[in-house]
């Protein structure tokens, strides 16, 4: 019982950084700006943001375009859930540290 409670402590221990990963993986896959650049439409960043890239969903008549607004807004939206989970488990992961340690 004892290396569950050690596994259990090493996943608390280092689930913010697996979250921060995660995250970071899916903003990579998020290619938004690349998507407005290539339809040369100017974007003033390369973090669009959402409303620019829902009107563009909604006014864009090139359905492969929208599809791929949809896939990049998705992974926005993941990418967003994953911080929020990032930083949820820090709490977890300070009062596990001073318990444990």
């Amino acid at each position: 019982m004892d290396a569950y409670n050690d596994y259990t402590a090493i996943f608390l221990l280092l689930s913010p950084l697996f979250f921060y990963i995660i995250a970071v993986s899916f903003r990579l896959l998020d290619n938004s700006a690349l998507l407005f650049l290539q339809k040369e439409i100017l974007v003033d960043s390369s973090n669009v943001s959402l409303k620019a890239i829902e009107e563009q969903i909604h006014s864009s008549g090139d359905h492969q375009f929208k599809r791929q607004l949809k896939r990049a807004l998705i992974y926005r939206k993941i990418h967003r859930v994953f911080i929020i989970l990032m930083i949820a488990s820090l709490p977890v992961t300070v009062i596990t540290y001073f318990m444990l340690f």
